[in-house]
């Protein structure tokens, strides 16, 4: 497990390490942008990135995957100029490392946790105790580097008793590695439910399902937060990328895929205010996957 996930990140290192290079080996009359993004906004970014393109002229490359391996990769290269991941946990722990100018970050939009399963729902999951049902194949992402995941390990570890969580664990037939790649399970059938966040469900509506959890079962509203790399050689342009991200044109774009555009349109879907944002510490035996 240790050689692969090392393999992993050499790979990830590499593959940026290319695009960072191709990047600058481009005419230099050409501004550009470099955005290390958590793979949560993925669908709705890339759009919301050609539509900015498209008004300014910038070019702008995304690299994304899971929030704490994106936010490794931007450390390593110490280059790149807008840090976007999917969770405010790992935009915390950019601030601790000195990552991002803290003063830059603006929140984009926000998320809930749900039950993704196939459309549907040909396994009749109802409830997050139905995933401890002896024969389910469930995914969740992995919690050492990517948001959705560490928000599952907490509605786990807070809201199922020990004999829950162990059959629950012995669902589980994989740690995704993205975003992603945690709604991808559920749309190629490779498991039978994964904890996601909500909008999985429109990125591939043909073939996901929502199932809402319980409302004590949602500690908090999570949010995808943006701010500027401290290793950015151009920081208005960032800011300038990331203003447009929260005005009412990149809005709008987020707005298509179902993102929450505020806590009270977050807190009216699960059906009772959260808290937002916050670190949850991911306990240690959930680690070392």
């Amino acid at each position: 497990m240790v050689v692969n996930r090392l393999v992993c990140a050499a790979v990830c290192f590499l593959v940026t390490a290319i695009l960072i290079a191709g990047v600058g080996g481009e005419s230099q009359a050409e501004e550009r942008l470099l955005v290390f993004a958590g793979a949560a906004s993925k669908p709705a970014t890339e759009e919301a990135a050609r539509a900015f393109e498209k008004k300014t002229g910038v070019k702008v490359e995304l690299v994304f995957g899971g929030s704490g391996y994106v936010l490794s990769q931007m450390m390593l290269g110490k280059q790149g100029d807008v840090y976007f991941p999917g969770s405010s946990d790992f935009m915390e722990l950019a601030k601790k490392k000195g990552a991002i100018f803290p003063e830059t970050e603006r929140n984009v939009v926000y998320l809930v946790q749900a039950i993704n399963v196939q459309k549907g729902n040909p396994k009749k999951i109802r409830s997050l105790r139905d995933l401890t049902r002896p024969g389910l194949r469930v995914a969740i992402a992995n919690p050492e580097g990517v948001c959705v995941g560490l928000y599952a390990v907490e509605t786990i570890e807070k809201h199922l008793t020990p004999a829950e969580k162990a059959a629950f664990r012995k669902n589980l037939i994989n740690y995704t590695e993205s975003c992603e790649k945690t709604a991808t399970a559920v749309s190629l059938k490779a498991v039978d439910a994964v904890i996601g966040w909500s909008v999985f469900e429109h990125w591939d509506p043909a073939r996901i399902e929502t199932i809402p959890l319980k409302k004590h079962e949602i500690s908090r509203i999570g949010y995808i937060p943006a701010a500027v790399s401290a290793y950015t050689k151009n920081k208005a342009l960032a800011s300038k990328f990331i203003a447009f991200l929260i005005s009412p044109e990149g809005q709008a774009v987020y707005r298509k895929y179902h993102y929450f555009m505020t806590p009270a349109e977050a807190g009216a879907w699960i059906g009772e205010k959260k808290p937002v944002g916050g670190e949850y510490v991911l306990p240690r035996e959930w680690g070392g996957k």
